[in-house]
């Protein structure tokens, strides 16, 4: 038996999670400058990254697909943030 359904149950978890915050980020009318930091961005998204080239060479396909999700939703996320903050 395969733990990979483990993998990608946690991912599903996961992915899960961060959407309902994106979409809560989204609805959201509070300054969305005060809640979260530039630098939380940058860093996920150059671990993010990072593990999505480590995740590629290892050949692990839950790791490829749950990090490639969360960089995409940290760029959403502050693709959300930069246009709430332009208005």
């Amino acid at each position: 038996m395969k733990p990979d359904w483990i993998g990608w149950l946690a991912s599903a978890i996961l992915v899960a999670t961060l959407l309902r915050q994106i979409v809560k980020q989204a609805r959201s009318r509070a300054p969305q400058d005060e809640a979260i930091s530039k630098w939380l961005f940058v860093g996920q998204c150059a671990a993010s990254t990072g593990f999505v080239i480590y995740s590629i060479l290892v050949h692990n396909w839950v790791f490829i697909v749950t990090n490639s999700c969360v960089l995409i939703t940290a760029i959403g996320g502050q693709i959300i943030v930069a246009r709430k903050n332009r208005k």
